[in-house]
């Protein structure tokens, strides 16, 4: 049953705007309404509502979204006072490391990054802020997964789709488990060409002021030039450094808003 409060116009203008991405950066009118399973005059209103207010482009066939789609999330993401704290550990981290780091959170089943710091591009698929993998192949995925109570964590392992990504993808739910209970008794997660061949990746969570998981920041290589044992003793000390400063200055800033 539909609550009350379901506004299904709004739902379907936000579906429309999902339905462009990297593999579809121009859609027609027709291509529209089958991704977002509308009728043809319904898509047509949507698009040119959208165009209207700045967030779609056309050339009369094609349309495209501008890039004032990202006011929409720009607005969460500058509210939120984790990225600003943790980027200037994560550019230490990187000047000390010179490999890339991220920082991300978990939003339904993917991690969603909010901060990041690169090197140089060692992914087929570039990263920006917003960029969205499934949680259960990245290094932060696994960890925040790993920080979920069990129920919670119980039901992710129950609806999630794990597809093969790569030869070396966890694709059951119970070798999940397994390798989740790892991650959070050793306090980090080490992933290994699961969510693309060629990148091996380290992450450690981050704590807000009561303790709970708050983040996960991770340093991404290219496998040929760390194996995972040289990413355990050469990536993780500092990368554990990053991620207890980052943790002090987020229960610094907590204090210093109670006292506001």
């Amino acid at each position: 049953m539909r609550e009350p409060h379901h506004v299904q116009s709004l739902k379907r203008g936000l579906a429309v705007i999902r339905a462009f991405d990297a593999d579809h950066p121009e859609l027609t009118l027709s291509e529209v309404a089958r991704i977002c399973d509308l009728t043809r005059a319904a898509a047509r209103r949507f698009l040119l509502t959208l165009a209207d207010l700045g967030y779609v482009r056309t050339d009369g066939r094609h349309f495209s979204l501008t890039p004032r789609v990202l006011e929409l999330g720009y607005a969460f993401l500058s509210s939120l006072s984790l990225p600003e704290v943790a980027a200037p550990h994560l550019e230490r981290l990187v000047s000390q490391v010179h490999e890339s780091s991220s920082l991300s959170i978990l939003d339904g089943d993917d991690v969603v990054y909010v901060a990041r710091v690169p090197t140089s591009r060692i992914m087929a698929v570039s990263i920006n802020l917003g960029t969205r993998f499934p949680a259960y192949a990245t290094s932060m995925g696994r960890v925040l997964l790993a920080a979920l109570p069990e129920p919670d964590l119980q039901a992710y392992l129950t609806r999630a789709r794990l597809d093969r990504l790569t030869a070396k993808t966890l694709t059951t739910p119970a070798a999940l488990h397994t390798e989740l209970a790892r991650v959070a008794a050793q306090g980090y997660a080490i992933i290994d060409q699961e969510l693309e061949e060629g990148l091996r990746a380290i992450a450690a969570p981050i704590h807000n002021r009561a303790g709970a998981v708050a983040g996960a920041v991770n340093i991404s290589v290219h496998a040929a030039r760390a194996t995972l044992d040289t990413m355990r003793r050469r990536l993780l000390p500092p990368l554990l450094a990053a991620t207890a400063a980052i943790d002090a200055d987020l229960r610094l800033n907590a204090h210093h808003a109670a006292r506001a």
